[in-house]
């Protein structure tokens, strides 16, 4: 197969086929439609004033000369807001005390107090960028400094400022769940207890593509319609319409076109969107907003950061008999959409694949004046799976056990599945001790001393870490599909998911072109706009294939189904005689047949027709899937220098069946290389004013291709008996597994070599020389 073009007929597109991605011609030649691309005839440019102070009282002495510079438009302090409430957390969960957690919503614009480094203090719109900038710094403001709590675990302090004075200690929620009194008994009988505190460090989400917007207002259809980049419009669009807009939500079309990358991050509100909805209307323009690289540094929601302790009790053969574990999630200074669900939603598969029966997680939920957190690839599985699988390893330390023989001990066997953890998560199969073989094998496990003897005899210390991991996503629900069959015999499918890069176009229509037998340019996937499509779910947990590939299947059938009955008159057959083929219908075994378009044509002109043949097709899940598998990492650090190099990285993975060979593991392999980073190269500083000192990419090390090798990637797939077509979702897979193995192998490395048994994330050159240095 040509690799820069698409199938066509008589080629397999169907499941399992690795098909080059149809998207990708459009993207490499430039002709990709970004929002900031999206040109609106009068549109004006809009930018936002900052705080540059981390926390303070302000008074606005001045807006009036802002207002009367040339080519200025508009400008919007919290004095012009009225009516227009902020953006409020969707995640209010139940405390352990049985409250729900109290918002501390996000203001449109703040007005008297701003509370981290990028808050926003006004909205300025005109004729130009640089109008709009120049006007902006015409604006007095007067900043009355406050004390700053800045790290996660000392903002807890009696004696740490606070972010909001109602607020002691800067807790911004207790929430807990498990049996703490069972699980202390377990911990005081147990013949060893292991106990291990870990820091999963901040990380800024980086995409391609900086958020932008496009706003307009009509008066004659009495509504705004947004242009974003996002991950779902119908929720984007909910979440603004019932909140600072105040209005219904058929009174705001969204449209998302081209999208450079999500990662969770671009699921949510921001208030650049309602901001430039109100100034739309407000001039009778459009205004357009680009935030730029250093903006996303500093307010766009931030990803982990996460103070973790962890206990395990064991017997003396290594068997888990209990964990606690004692987590502290930064909030940031507000609570941002789904910000205290994050760290809930990892504590369901806190014991992974692991038969433990008893188990306490606390969390508490931090605010701080830094930029607040919210779901960043993942979702706070990465974060619950990077800590138990550095604490197995270390439990493994403990004992004298090697890292594989405390897994055999412990992994949940084959004849368990179904099996319900403690927190009751419904795993539905899984072969874990299979797939860690397979990777053992692979990863040339038998033969590390070998590598490490001649690492060390280079003067390098050698380390090879491994995790097997399991995580939930593909959560029960829904993604209805919708499909018509066009005048010109080909077919539009419409789907409430949205693409960020991850190829639904091309996942999607093999779906489609399998069960239809058309050339898979014929299927027209469109996503991202309110106006075609009453609902979606968005693009987020690893859904879209898992739900929305099945309903697609369905709903390709269902139009199959109508297209031979319509041609069936015209043929004058029996339904069963007939079948589709290569964009026609045909009498099986002779050859009579008609085109797609002939049937698009009788079925317009048909007495008792609707017009266009139209099928929908949906699979309600009823629980989430189970992807599962095993990653081992191998690196090897010079103590001169501190510097770790990837030398080896193999993943065996279970995600039950697979659709695309190829975007499967672009999406294992993107998954690997974020993961990566946070372990030894992201770092994100505020220093003890608040300012954010790595708000650039001359600051803020990101990896490259150059840093890795080549990864070998497989799978051992057992179908799960909770999805339809088998599949287990596999978006946010390769950053949940890659992490501790990474980290598993640093350590590894540095307790082999100078004896060390801890290091936290990133293990930077720098952190990683000081670390060797304090052994000496």
């Amino acid at each position: 197969m040509n690799a820069f073009a698409p199938p066509k007929f008589g080629q397999k597109v169907g499941m399992g086929q690795s098909v080059i991605r149809k998207e990708d011609a459009n993207f490499i030649t430039g002709q990709g439609q970004y929002t900031s691309d999206v040109k609106r005839e009068g549109a004006l440019n809009a930018y936002v004033l900052r705080s540059p102070m981390a926390h303070a009282k302000i008074t606005i002495e001045d807006v009036e000369t802002a207002r009367a510079m040339p080519g200025v438009a508009l400008v919007l302090t919290a004095a012009d807001l009225e009516g227009h409430p902020g953006l409020r957390c969707a995640a209010l969960l139940e405390q352990v005390d049985g409250t729900q957690i109290e918002p501390k919503d996000i203001p449109l614009l703040c007005g008297d107090v701003v509370r981290h480094v990028g808050d926003a203090i006004a909205f300025v719109v005109a004729d130009t960028l640089a109008q709009a900038r120049e006007a902006a710094e015409a604006i007095e403001v007067d900043y009355d400094m406050l004390d700053v709590a800045i790290d996660t675990e000392a903002a807890m302090a009696d004696d740490a400022p606070l972010v909001y004075d109602d607020k002691p200690n800067n807790i911004a929620f207790l929430w807990a769940q498990g049996d703490k009194d069972k699980t202390e008994a377990a911990m005081k009988a147990a013949d060893h207890v292991t106990e291990l505190k870990l820091i999963n460090n901040r990380l800024v989400c980086n995409y391609m593509e900086t958020r932008a917007c496009v706003a307009e207002w009509s008066d004659e259809e009495d509504r705004y319609t947004l242009t974003t980049g996002s991950q779902g419009v119908h929720g984007m669009r909910d979440a603004l319409a019932n909140g600072p807009l105040g209005i219904s939500p058929d009174k705001l079309r969204v449209i998302t076109p081209d999208v450079g990358g999500g990662f969770g991050t671009k699921v949510f509100p921001y208030r650049e969107y309602p901001l430039a909805l109100i100034a739309a209307k407000r001039v009778g323009k459009p205004v357009k907003w680009v935030g730029d690289r250093t903006e996303h540094f500093l307010v766009d929601a931030h990803g982990r950061d996460n103070v973790v302790t962890m206990r395990m009790a064991m017997d003396k053969s290594g068997k888990f008999l209990a964990m606690d574990v004692d987590l502290i999630a930064a909030m940031g200074a507000y609570l941002h959409h789904f910000g205290p669900f994050i760290p809930t939603l990892g504590t369901t598969i806190a014991t992974g694949v692991y038969d433990i029966d008893t188990c306490h997680f606390g969390i508490r939920g931090v605010y701080s004046h830094t930029a607040p957190t919210d779901a960043y690839r993942g979702a706070g599985r990465p974060e619950a799976i990077y800590a138990l699988e550095r604490l197995v390893d270390q439990c493994a330390r403990d004992l004298g056990m090697t890292p594989d023989e405390i897994r055999r001990v412990n992994a949940i066997k084959p004849e368990q599945f179904p099996y319900t953890t403690v927190f009751n998560r419904k795993y539905d199969t899984g072969e874990i001790v299979a797939h860690m073989d397979k990777c053992m094998d692979a990863a040339g496990w038998s033969g590390f001393e070998a590598r490490a003897a001649d690492s060390a005899a280079a003067g390098k210390y050698r380390g090879i870490g491994m995790s097997t991991y399991i995580e939930a996503c593909a959560f029960a629900g829904s993604e209805p599909a919708k499909l018509e069959l066009q005048a010109d015999g080909k077919v539009q499918l419409l789907i409430g998911t949205q693409s960020n890069g991850q190829g639904h176009k091309t996942a999607y229509a093999q779906f489609a072109a399998e069960v239809l037998d058309l050339d898979i340019d014929s299927i027209d996937v469109r996503q991202g706009d309110t106006d075609e499509l009453e609902a979606g779910g968005g693009t987020g947990g690893s859904r879209s294939i898992p739900l929305g590939g099945v309903s697609v299947k369905r709903g390709s059938e269902a139009l199959a189904e109508m297209i031979k009955e319509v041609a069936a008159e015209k043929l004058e057959a029996a339904v069963g005689d007939l079948e589709l083929h290569e964009g026609s219908v045909r009498i099986v075994g002779t050859d009579r047949a008609m085109t797609l378009a002939d049937v698009a044509a009788a079925a317009a002109a048909a007495a008792d027709s609707a017009g266009a043949l139209k099928a929908v097709g949906e699979f309600e899940q009823d629980e989430a899937t189970y992807p599962n598998g095993t990653h081992i990492c191998e690196v090897e650090i010079d103590p001169d220098t501190g510097i770790t190099e990837v030398v080896g990285y193999t993943i065996v993975d279970d995600f039950g069946a697979t659709v695309n060979p190829l975007l499967l593991a672009g999406q294992v392999h993107g998954g690997v290389v974020q993961a990566i980073g946070q372990c030894i190269m992201e770092r994100t500083v505020y220093d003890e004013d608040g300012q954010l000192t790595s708000a650039s990419f001359m600051d803020y090390q990101m990896p490259r291709a150059g840093d890795f090798p080549d990864f070998h990637f497989e799978t051992r797939n057992v179908p799960s008996t909770t999805n339809a077509l088998g599949i287990k979702g596999a978006g946010e897979a390769g950053t949940i597994g890659a992490g501790p193995a990474v980290m598993n192998a640093v350590v590894d490395a540095l307790n082999r070599g100078c004896g060390l048994q801890h290091i936290d994330m990133p293990a930077t050159p720098h952190a990683v020389w000081e670390a060797i240095q304090a052994t000496k």
